[in-house]
């Protein structure tokens, strides 16, 4: 091996084990574990997994059971608040992570009170888990825009469950069609106000609270596939701008809250046919098969395909996942 690579490699081991030490619990000086291996981050209190579970294993052992979805996906126990999610792609993800297993669901939006498709899913959801108080839907009005608000609402959270594991920062708006030259100033910081501020705030009354009780989290913000490509034939200068900021705004908050053990990723859908979208496509529906030929599968997106996705970045599925954008757009990238 070269002089040069092999001090290449050896201030690679530093930096990893000098990272996993800090990263690692602080009741033990060493970087190494009891198998004189590195640390690679918090260690999970359901003990080791995959295949260094199985060469930990010896032939005296109970048979093993699968681990991946009782432990790794599995949500039990924790609380998340999920804004815009009154309806469409909000209350969707808030459903899902009930179904994943967590303990309370707080969905935040506008309205004073929750909607008839709200009440269904929450109806719908306490059957699934049945009795004794837990996967619980609850409802709080909130303008995502009033950051003093959105921070008493956090606050609220916390004081009330004595966790928060998991933010979904989902409210946005699309407004109409305008041409760039001719966007009203206050349309354009409408638009803002909701998708960039409302994120921030959103993630702020989470976060903190996360902060606060030390065990770390997961935050998602919503961004779109406008943020990072620019949709064909739609005059969406403001929407557009606003999602990339978001794109920017969770690699911004990834790297400050790496230390805190707070992850931030984004994600960003593609077409979706939703509340906001139907919008369009219910007054221009020849705009359903121009937007499915956009994708390599030919068809728009429903919302519940991004259960599966925001349930892995909010579990510890994820767990080295973070400053990331997961496109879910049907190959829309792709052509």
């Amino acid at each position: 091996m070269s002089t040069i690579l092999q001090r290449a490699t050896k201030l690679g081991r530093q930096s990893f084990l000098r990272y996993s030490y800090r990263a690692s619990s602080t009741s033990s000086k060493s970087p190494l574990n009891a198998d004189n291996q590195p640390k690679t981050g918090v260690q999970p209190s359901y003990g080791p997994l995959g295949v260094t579970a199985a060469l930990k294993a010896s032939p005296n052992d109970p048979p093993p059971s699968p681990t991946i979805f009782k432990h790794e996906f599995s949500l039990a126990d924790r609380v998340a608040l999920v804004s815009g999610a009154n309806r469409g792609l909000g209350l969707e993800m808030a459903l899902a992570l009930v179904e994943g297993g967590a303990r309370a669901v707080y969905c935040v939006d506008l309205a004073k009170e929750p909607g008839d498709e709200w009440l269904k899913v929450r109806d719908y959801a306490s059957k699934m888990q049945g009795t004794g108080g837990e996967g619980r839907l609850e409802y709080l009005s909130g303008s995502v825009t009033n950051q003093e608000e959105m921070w008493k609402i956090g606050e609220l959270i916390g004081e009330r469950e004595g966790r928060m594991d998991i933010c979904v920062a989902a409210a946005g708006v699309l407004k109409e069609h305008t041409p760039c030259l001719e966007y009203p100033a206050k349309q354009f910081r409408d638009v803002m106000d909701v998708n960039v501020n409302g994120v921030l705030f959103t993630a702020q009354a989470a976060g903190r609270q996360m902060a606060r009780f030390g065990n770390g989290g997961s935050i998602v913000l919503i961004a779109s596939m406008s943020g990072s490509i620019t949709n064909k034939d739609h005059a969406w200068v403001s929407y557009n701008s606003s999602k990339s900021a978001v794109l920017q705004m969770a690699r911004s908050m990834a790297c400050e809250l790496g230390p805190e053990r707070i992850r931030v990723n984004s994600l960003s859908p593609g077409h979706i046919y939703t509340s906001m979208t139907a919008a369009y496509l219910d007054k221009q529906p020849h705009l359903l098969g121009k937007w499915a030929s956009l994708n390599p599968l030919g068809r728009i997106g429903r919302p519940d395909e991004l259960r599966g996705v925001v349930t892995w970045l909010a579990s510890d599925a994820s767990t080295f996942c973070t400053g990331s954008d997961i496109i879910v757009s049907g190959g829309h990238h792709s052509w």
